[in-house]
């Protein structure tokens, strides 16, 4: 993200669930991520936290009402494989909702182990991931109270990934892509 929106991308944040505090994490997010300054929109949601499955309709019509207003040329949202049920259908509905994009599965490093196997990876500079952690850090106070969510946690994930790419950097972020259309 970091890298995108360095390079000028125009970027819509969308956050699902959360209470009063998680939005304040959302925005502040945002702003960090992005820019003060940057061509950016925010939508922020509101559904429960863990009820996604018995909300479902609703949480379908936000993604369509989202739809219906960007028409974005990438998406990113959860891993298909995340053990979260959440996460789970935000990427079951990212997938249904946005056909014509290219849509980026990421991972969230926690305790219930469901890394997968990415297939894409972009390399990161050291700096890079190093300001991505300290961003991550500086803005997730709800977060801070579960056991994996540190900066080794978060940069030992970004070396392994590395690693796996043979990044000249060492560093990289890490993506599942189901479907990439190549034009030449």
């Amino acid at each position: 993200m970091l890298r995108l929106v360095a390079g000028g991308a125009r970027v819509h944040w969308a956050v699902f669930s959360g209470d009063e505090r998680r939005g304040e994490e959302a925005s502040r997010s945002a702003r960090l991520f992005l820019g003060r300054n940057h061509a950016k929109q925010l939508s922020l949601h509101e559904f429960r936290d863990g009820f996604f499955p018995a909300e479902f309709g609703e949480v379908k019509d936000a993604c369509e009402e989202l739809a219906s207003r960007i028409q974005p040329d990438l998406v990113f949202t959860h891993a298909r494989s995340d053990r979260h049920q959440d996460h789970r259908i935000l990427s079951d509905l990212a997938w249904n909702t946005f056909r014509d994009q290219v849509v980026l599965e990421y991972e969230i490093p926690k305790w219930d182990g469901d890394l997968g196997q990415p297939n894409c990876y972009v390399p990161l500079s050291a700096a890079t991931a190093r300001r991505k952690v300290r961003a991550l850090m500086q803005v997730f106070a709800t977060q801070r109270s579960k056991g994996w969510f540190d900066e080794e946690t978060f940069l030992g994930l970004m070396r392994l990934r590395g690693v796996e790419c043979r990044a000249a950097s060492r560093y990289a972020e890490a993506f599942m892509s189901r479907k990439t259309t190549l034009e030449f």
